[in-house]
């Protein structure tokens, strides 16, 4: 699933070894929403749980566990963590 704000999709293992994935720093959260803003592009793996968010247009993208998302520079959203959420992200 790719927009020009998000991009969204299931990378393989030989694609997730190259970026170095593992090796990026981890983030959690527990069932929650909140609002958020991106001031640079940021890459993530979701190792698990799963989230849905709305961007400032409306749009609603889900995501979870498997998943490499991609937020472009200057996006404005609402995260809904659905079920407890850890990542990796750079």
């Amino acid at each position: 699933m790719s927009t020009e704000k998000v991009t969204i999709r299931k990378p393989t293992p030989e694609e997730l070894e190259k970026l170095g994935v593992f090796s990026w720093p981890t983030w959690e959260k527990e069932v929650s929403e909140f609002d958020w803003y991106y001031p640079e592009d940021e890459t993530f793996y979701v190792v698990e749980g799963e989230v849905e968010v709305e961007l400032d247009d409306g749009t609603r993208v889900r995501f979870g566990k498997g998943d490499l998302v991609t937020f472009r520079k200057g996006v404005r959203c609402v995260w809904r963590v659905l079920k407890p959420i850890r990542k990796h992200y750079r």
